[in-house]
């Protein structure tokens, strides 16, 4: 945010520098803020409805065959909820409607993905809010600032949905050639962020360390201790065959019986416990931040019946990380084997690249086409959306 506003301040003293017969004040007022708008929303909502879970507990006063105690084990959330405040000023292209009649920090323009933009100047989101969602509470932001001019494109942001594990920040500076008046070109460097150690899986690589004698120096069950669970041997005589069984029973830090043999507590217990492994790792690794040369396109026609707004970014196998640890970076996303890291593996680079195209054709007073696509492949992660549409209109 500090580099953001940083950013902002340097924008707003070029522009009033370059307009000395104006205050500073009507400089910025104009520039930055003239056609804004700030708002304050929210919404309540019921939350997801589980369906009936019920199981059963043996009496405390009984035995194993006596009634059992049923008990409904059914998650229940209070409501939904998400409160937020911000301002913004993102013009709209001419095919784009407004959703709804107020702002409420969910909205999305094609100004946003898109290189270029309907009008030059300052664009710009601030947004913050608070949201819970099944009693689990966040805090998201989207901060979104970009300014166009006729051969420059300047953009950063920071976003984070706590709901869906997403924190991702991103700054881009690029030159902007124009090849008429509906077709431009643009190249440049963008940087973007990163938490996840694509490739790394933590507690395979614990499970799977071995001694000279190849016994594992992990053994499974080791990780149960690990976390305070506890395993005590027992035996016993089988009624109907008059064998001697054994095994383990495991019990928590309260002495609980929370798995009556290993096989249990290995199909329930401990697939939660490496789970719980891998994410304290992963925690203690830093964000990764990457440098990265892009170029793009926009095309962009409309008339009041036809229009086609097609644009695109790729960004060339030559990225840099100028931030976090490279052995757990990107590079070596294929590098990781049962050891560890594979000793002496190169760096593998990638491509990455965002796609999108809004196209519609009204054939007649009555009878309209629409279509609607966007596609951004960054690292493993493909996210896409797309609508389309027939109108028919009867009079």
């Amino acid at each position: 945010m500090r580099k953001l506003l940083t950013l902002l301040c340097i924008l707003i003293t070029f522009n009033s520098n370059s307009q000395d017969k104006k205050g500073l004040f009507k400089s910025i007022y104009e520039d930055f803020l003239k056609y804004s708008t700030f708002y304050i929303a929210g919404d309540v909502q019921n939350s997801k409805e589980n369906a009936p879970n019920y199981f059963v507990r043996t009496n405390p006063n009984g035995s194993l065959y006596d009634v059992p105690v049923v008990v409904d084990g059914t998650e229940y959330y209070d409501y939904d909820y998400r409160y937020g405040f911000g301002v913004r000023k993102i013009a709209r292209f001419d095919y784009e409607m407004k959703g709804k009649q107020y702002y409420d920090g969910t909205e999305s323009n094609v100004a946003m993905t898109a290189p270029n933009s309907s009008v030059k100047g300052f664009e710009y989101v601030f947004h913050t809010e608070k949201e819970r969602s099944r009693d689990d509470v966040f805090q998201n932001h989207r901060y979104f600032l970009k300014h166009s001019g006729k051969h420059h494109i300047v953009k950063i942001e920071s976003r984070k949905q706590g709901k869906v594990n997403f924190n991702y920040k991103s700054a881009e500076i690029r030159a902007k050639l124009p090849i008429g008046k509906k077709f431009s070109l643009s190249a440049g460097a963008m940087y973007r962020t990163h938490d996840r150690p694509y490739g790394y899986n933590p507690v395979e690589i614990w499970l799977n360390e071995t001694n000279a004698q190849g016994q594992a120096i992990n053994p499974w069950y080791t990780l149960g201790f690990y976390y305070g669970y506890d395993d005590i041997y027992y035996t016993y005589e089988d009624s109907y065959t008059g064998e001697t069984v054994s095994d383990w029973y495991w019990i928590n830090e309260e002495g609980e019986t929370i798995a009556y043999t290993d096989l249990q507590f290995r199909q329930t217990v401990f697939t939660d416990l490496m789970n719980r492994y891998n994410n304290e790792i992963w925690a203690d690794i830093d964000t990764f931040g990457v440098v990265s040369p892009v170029i793009g396109f926009d095309y962009y026609h409309y008339k009041n019946n036809f229009w086609l707004h097609s644009y695109g970014s790729y960004l060339l196998p030559y990225h840099n990380y100028v931030k976090g640890d490279e052995a757990f970076s990107y590079f070596n996303r294929n590098n990781w084997g049962l050891g560890g890291l594979v000793e002496d593996a190169g760096k593998e680079q990638w491509k990455d690249y965002q796609a999108g195209i809004q196209f519609g054709w009204k054939l007649s007073k009555n009878v309209g086409v629409f279509f609607e696509g966007e596609y951004t492949k960054f690292w493993d992660t493909k996210i896409y959306n797309s609508s389309v549409g027939l109108n028919i209109t009867l009079k």
